[in-house]
This record gives structure tokens, sequence and C-alpha cells, in this order.
């Protein structure tokens, strides 16, 4: 529990300094780990549409947070500088999110070995990662929406 405030905090922060659309939407880490990295956020007065659904920009920070700490993370456990960017998004709507969203990327082993693969040729790579939304507390497992974004690292000259 310590280290998801912990962690949340730290993506806040990090909103604060550098992207502040990130602190806007006000992300909470529910789970970050090797594997995958879970994220919420509200549907709130800030985060909704005139529909009252979460809007489609929000919906992008989620999806951009979810894959993104997860590779930010494995990139912090390699000894060199890589730079990451994502390079393009699909995304699919299959219901409106009209409740607190639950962001997943489930791709960790797919990055790690991307990690690896960058650090070993020196060149620049790319890897789809897959971040599905789903509303647990008010459709349950049900995916509302999913992202397909293109996670693309480079060895730092």
């Amino acid at each position: 529990m310590k280290t998801r405030w912990k962690q949340t905090l730290l993506v806040r922060y990090f909103g604060i300094t550098k992207i502040p659309l990130i602190f806007f939407v006000k992300p909470r880490v529910i789970q970050l780990d090797e594997s995958q990295c879970m994220i919420k956020i509200p549907l709130r007065r800030r985060t909704r549409n005139h529909l009252r659904s979460m809007y489609f920009g929000v919906l992008a920070v989620g999806a951009d947070l979810a894959g993104g700490l997860l590779a930010m993370q494995l990139l912090g456990r390699s000894d060199h500088k890589i730079s990451l960017v994502f390079k393009d998004m699909q995304a699919d709507f299959l219901k409106r999110v009209d409740a607190d969203a639950i962001f997943t990327c489930t791709d960790g082993e797919r990055i790690a070995t991307l990690v690896q693969e960058v650090i070993d040729t020196g060149e620049r790579h790319h890897e789809p990662l897959n971040i599905v939304v789903t509303a647990p507390d008010k459709y349950g497992d049900e995916i509302l929406a999913t992202f397909t974004l293109t996670l693309s690292l480079k060895v730092k000259d």
C-alpha cells in the first residue's frame, strides 16, 4: 500500500513538473511491477465530456501512463540511458466510460525484451503495447476501450 502511494506521488510530481495535464486528471497507481501497470483515473467534472462520460483526451492520458510507466520502470533498471517515445496510437472505444476508469498494460515481458534488443543493437526499435480500459465499479471486467501504442526506444548518444 505504501509503495502505491509513493508511486502515485511520483507520477503526480512528474505531472506538475513535466506534463501538467497528467497532474490535472489526478491519476492513481493501482499496481506497478515488472509485468504490469494499472492506473486509475476518476470520472469527475474535469475528466468528463458533455455526455458525462470520460473525455477522449483523458482516455489517451490514461493509456499513455499505463504503457509509459511500465516502460519507464523497466528502463530504470538498465545501466543505459534510453529514450522513450510513443510513435503512434490506435484506439477502439467499445462502450462509454461513465465511471472511474482503470487502464491496464500487461506487456512488461515484451518491454523487457525490447529494452535488451535496443541495448544489444544500439538501434531504435519499436513494439506495440496493448492497454485495456475497464470500469470495475460499474461494469465489472467488461472492456470498455482498447489502445495500442507503439513504444519506440533508442539508446541515447
